[in-house]
């Protein structure tokens, strides 16, 4: 018997090692081996810093910048449940790889009873004892402890279960008491459902947790474009109450013209025109700085100081202007919402070998140890040990087809997982291409723009002075101040490009996954 028991368990431990889930093989994305290069796309830096290297705190060069994405790291709401999501995943996975140890419990019991035959049952159930007579502990009365009449319900030495008060036709009250440990229902996984349900379960948490990085990384990247947003607009609002000032100035002499009659009619309306878009765009400005402020304390999730904010975005030099412009497009593939999808589709894969597993027989083992006793004091004594094993085999025969079924449902996920991986890298790829394209151009966008804003004002200065000689109407000085305004307006705005596009850059490419990741030091992925 005992043979048969050590072959069974090597048996078991021989099919342990099987694994029904297929073989995970990362797709291949439909997108080019090198990220764009040539044309509008910037030229290779080789010398430049690898990007998932630089953590924000290096890139970011404005102290206020900085601190304000601290206080947004430490207080955004999204982040905060971004994190509560991973630590629900992690929960959910230790729950899940808990089922691969038996659970070992520890029980006690004292049943009293005058019911000889409920006895009798009580002592064939918790414990393996035999039955005799003689001057062993059997099932009779006389010298032993038994159920029956006359001196015994056998012959010989009986095995019985301990001693104390004598079980028998004069018995009145009987008291037994037991002490055991063991496990109840433990799936032996032969074909590897439990293991593939937790390979799922861990999967996933890794899945969280690259969705955590994802968000804050983005959310890094929406603070410090936000914070640019609101310095932009502050240099908006100077500009357009600079020009009010001068636009007032410049309809007050008009109209003063008007009225002797040195100036038409013509002339007064247009400078008017002119003073009246200035007085809105101040409005505008206003209504939008304080939605920007507002936007700034969403993020961050705290009310935000005066002392963290900008006075102005100037020339732009908020962060780094130097990031790498030909690199491969393997990058793209440790970006956290990539590492996310290819996280599911690995659990996806584990799904599948579960549902595979569970056409298969299921063995559970149910067994105890312990000791019984007809007194409190002779549970650890010589003859009342006990043992139980039950081991136990299901085979499914018919289901209606739940089992086939529940295989082809996560074979269908396991599909969908890909092409939502090959979407994530395909996307990826995508926005680190239109970033680099704006940022192999934005520099002369804003040396375009700067050159346009230095025409124009010479232009207004040229027009003034021509217009004060007398030489031309004051109809072409309001035609160059007002281009000179537009210039100055859209100087700024293509400076809050280049900055906005720096960001989206370093964000895109996975900026600061090494240099400012806690995250990624977790134990449970060594």
């Amino acid at each position: 018997m005992k043979s048969k028991c050590v072959l069974g368990l090597l048996a078991a431990t021989a099919l342990a090692g099987c694994n029904l889930a297929p073989k995970y093989v990362r797709p291949v994305g439909e997108v080019p081996a090198a990220l764009p290069a040539g044309g509008v796309y910037p030229a290779a830096e080789n010398d430049a810093p690898d990007v998932t290297k630089i953590g924000w705190r290096a890139f970011f060069t404005d102290d206020r910048l900085r601190s304000t994405i601290a206080l947004g790291l430490e207080n955004n709401r999204d982040l905060r449940i971004a994190a509560a999501n991973v630590l629900q995943a992690r929960a959910q996975y230790r729950i899940q790889r808990a089922d691969l140890l038996p659970t070992v419990a520890l029980s006690g019991s004292a049943t009293y009873t005058n019911n000889v035959q409920g006895a009798a049952g009580a002592l064939g159930g918790a414990a393996s004892g035999g039955a005799g007579t003689g001057t062993g502990t059997g099932v009779g009365t006389g010298t032993g402890t038994g159920v029956g009449t006359g001196t015994g319900a056998g012959t010989g030495t009986g095995a019985g279960v301990g001693t104390g008060a004598a079980i028998g036709s004069g018995s009145s009250d009987l008291q037994f008491y037991s002490l055991n440990a063991g496990v109840s229902a433990y799936e032996v996984d032969l074909f590897g459902r439990v293991r593939n349900l937790s390979r799922a379960a861990l999967e996933q948490y890794f899945a969280t947790e690259a969705a955590q990085r994802a968000t804050r990384i983005s959310l890094i990247a929406e603070i410090a474009t936000a914070w640019m947003t609101f310095a932009s607009d502050q240099d908006q609002l100077r500009i357009s109450q600079q020009s009010l000032t001068s636009f007032q100035q410049s309809l007050e002499l008009t109209r003063a013209q008007f009225r002797i009659g040195v100036a038409s009619e013509l002339e007064a309306r247009q400078a008017e025109t002119t003073y009246q878009t200035a007085r809105n765009d101040i409005a505008v400005l206003k209504t939008r700085l304080a939605q920007d402020k507002n936007a700034l304390d969403l993020l961050v999730g705290a009310p935000i100081g005066p002392d963290l904010l900008p006075q102005g975005l100037g020339s732009g030099d908020s962060a780094l202007n130097v990031l790498p412009g030909g690199i491969s497009s393997d990058v793209l593939l440790r970006r956290p919402d990539v590492l996310q999808a290819e996280h599911q589709l690995v659990a996806q894969n584990a799904n599948i070998g579960a549902a595979r597993a569970a056409l298969f027989p299921t063995i559970s083992l149910t067994a105890t140890v312990g000791t019984i006793s007809t007194a409190l004091s002779g549970l650890f004594a010589g003859g009342s040990f006990t043992y139980t094993g039950a081991p136990s085999i299901a085979l499914p025969i018919f289901d209606g087809g739940r089992r086939r079924s529940n295989l082809r449902s996560a074979e269908a996920q396991q599909q969908a997982a890909v092409s939502t991986y090959e979407r994530a890298v395909q996307t990826a790829f995508r926005e680190v291409a239109d970033a680099l394209a704006q940022r192999g151009t934005i520099d002369e966008q804003v040396s375009a723009q700067t050159a346009r804003v230095n025409a124009a004002t010479a232009a207004l200065r040229i027009s003034d002075a021509r217009y004060r000689a007398g030489v031309e109407s004051f109809l072409n000085t309001l035609d160059s101040q007002r281009t000179a305004y537009a210039a100055q307006q859209q100087l700024v705005t293509t400076r809050l490009n280049r900055e906005s596009n720096l960001v989206e850059l370093y964000r895109s490419l996975g900026g600061g996954l090494e240099g400012d990741d806690p995250a990624a030091r977790d134990p449970l992925r060594r």
